[in-house]
């Protein structure tokens, strides 16, 4: 009998339809209905009729609901046992940038692994206190600012210097310097606007600065301006031919996804396990590069 089959039939039978179990659960109807078919004939009984009103249990689906559900309680609570046991439970504070959407997944599947485990988020481009804010790992870009932490390299990327073909219909460009007769949205920093292609820096005369990647990704794509953005953000329109990469044999330079902690000699468990799956899941979530 396979237990993820008894537990969607017993998650059907309180829900009293297959379709609210579906929904509750997050499974496809089709697979939900499938999986309580196929405990149906491993045990040779019907289990369930299906009716206009909702689900009716038989004689035999009363009975295994009766024994199955505090069974499958009593495994519930011996799994979260075993979890607190090891330390990866409790609620993890995390801080990063704004944009970084590809961290959810990365959040998702660690929640998957260790039920037990609770998110706090904070999303913000400023500097943050891990003690004052309360916050247990900051994911921040580059190696500056947080000189008193100490880090975890997660991963490295290049950004990429994109453009809408419309915007390139035309135009020859063959090196950095050919990037000044388009219009340019760039990125604000403290100084200058100016764009590291290989070995060349590009002063610019952006038509619009902004810390918002999602503008300069929406600028790039509608033809308005050519523009840098992260590799994560850039690559479904570069996939899909919205966007095209501009000069990739002048790479931007690399950028540091940095994990930082107060004090990685006192790392609870469930902050040292985090750490320890972030370096192998961020590379992938990212885009980024394990060796360049």
């Amino acid at each position: 009998m396979d237990l993820n089959s008894l537990e969607l039939f017993v998650a059907a039978a309180e829900a009293g339809s297959l379709s609210e179990a579906a929904r509750r659960n997050g499974v496809p109807l089709p697979t939900l209905s499938r999986r309580v078919r196929t405990l149906e004939e491993d045990l040779g009984v019907r289990l369930v009729e299906r009716g206009p009103k909702g689900l009716a249990l038989t004689p035999a689906g009363t009975q295994l609901l009766a024994e199955a559900a505090p069974a499958l309680a009593t495994l519930s609570q011996a799994e979260q046992r075993l979890y607190d046991a090891s330390g990866v439970a409790g609620t993890l504070r995390v801080s990063l940038p704004p944009h970084f959407e590809p961290m959810w997944s990365v959040f998702s599947e660690f929640g998957r692994r260790y039920p037990a485990v609770r998110f706090d988020v904070f999303v913000t481009d400023r500097r943050v206190d891990l003690v004052a804010d309360g916050v247990d790992v900051v994911l921040r870009v580059g190696e500056g600012g947080y000189s008193s932490y100490v880090g975890r390299t997660l991963t490295r990327y290049r950004h990429r210097v994109v453009a809408a073909p419309s915007l390139l219909q035309g135009v020859e460009i063959e090196s950095p310097a050919d990037l000044r007769n388009l219009a340019c949205a760039s990125w604000r920093t403290g100084g200058p606007p100016s764009w590291t292609l290989g070995d060349v820096q590009l002063r610019l005369d952006p038509v619009l600065v902004t810390n918002d990647y999602e503008h300069l990704l929406q600028m790039a794509v509608s033809g308005q301006a050519i523009t840098e953005v992260p590799p994560f953000l850039a690559s479904e329109p570069l996939q899909d031919g919205r966007l095209i990469e501009v000069l990739p044999d002048h790479p931007m330079p690399l950028q540091s996804i940095r994990a930082l902690v107060v004090d990685t000699r006192a790392l609870a468990p469930l902050v040292r396990q985090f750490l320890d799956f972030a370096a192998n899941a961020v590379p992938g979530a990212l885009g980024g590069l394990a060796d360049d």
